[in-house]
């Protein structure tokens, strides 16, 4: 696909996102989309997006790391998204839904870098070795694909579906952890609604964070000292609507919260 579509791809989903007004599948209207174009989208979105709203780069998020969300989806790895700045919502805080189209909360564990990570060879020793601490972090996915259509090359395009961030205030060493064993409740409204465990991220989360090092090694890039990673979903989406409440506990890492309006 010449650059000139890639571009308007971009643009279309970008205004998707400013006016919160879905649009259909992008592997509907251009079947033949690659992979390959999708990140290329990708890039030229987040672009567009730092131009209109004077925000930065802080990080990324990794999707796509259960094996279900992969069969869903016919992929067998994870995809990554960029997070800016305009993106973090504060603990504790009430979001508006009418800033989002079709949000779903998951909970995650975010990994606070303190030095550089660039494959290859990158292993899960390493990322722990270059994180600063381990945060309870909900992420919540919305999608510019209308009713969440979604093939992994619309996701992509999409910046891997990214809404917002919510991080909590607590944080542990990852180097005193036993991920496998570290436990996810998500209550909304005072009921759990979801639970999880730190193996549920490509089996390790600091396994999903070298995954990402190593795919960005690949295409020139890392990831810096200071910068976000949101490691992936610990259990399935939840879907949120205004009223709703929602805490998210990690079993020795801490707590984070969010309401919605």
């Amino acid at each position: 696909m010449p650059q000139a579509p890639l571009r308007a791809l971009a643009e279309q989903l970008h205004h998707a996102w400013l006016h919160c007004d879905p649009i259909a599948p992008l592997t509907d209207t251009h079947p033949g989309l690659t992979l390959a174009q999708a990140y290329q989208i990708q890039q030229l979105l987040i672009q567009l997006r730092l131009q209109s709203s004077g925000a930065r780069v802080i990080g990324k998020k990794i999707g796509v790391t259960s094996q279900a969300v992969m069969d869903m989806l016919q992929v067998h790895q994870p995809d990554f998204g960029v997070l800016t700045s305009d993106m973090v919502v504060a603990n504790g805080a009430s979001l508006a839904t009418d800033h989002l189209i079709a949000p779903k909360a998951e909970g995650e564990i975010a990994f606070l870098l303190k030095r550089e990570l660039a494959g290859p060879g990158v292993t899960s020793a390493d990322v722990l070795a270059a994180t600063e601490l381990v945060l309870p972090c909900f992420e919540i996915v919305d999608s510019r694909i209308r009713d969440w259509k979604i093939r992994i090359a619309d996701t992509v395009a999409d910046n891997a579906s990214c809404g917002c961030l919510v991080i909590g205030d607590q944080g542990a060493d990852p180097r005193r952890m036993d991920f496998g064993l570290t436990g996810m409740v998500l209550e909304q409204n005072g009921r759990v609604a979801a639970t999880g465990a730190g193996a549920a991220a490509l089996g390790h989360p600091a396994q999903a964070v070298a995954w990402l090092a190593n795919t960005l090694g690949g295409l020139g890039s890392g990831l810096l000292a200071g910068e976000i990673v949101l490691s992936g979903s610990l259990a399935a989406m939840v879907p949120v609507v205004p009223g709703d409440h929602l805490h998210l506990g990690l079993s020795g890492i801490g707590s984070a919260s969010i309401s919605f309006h």
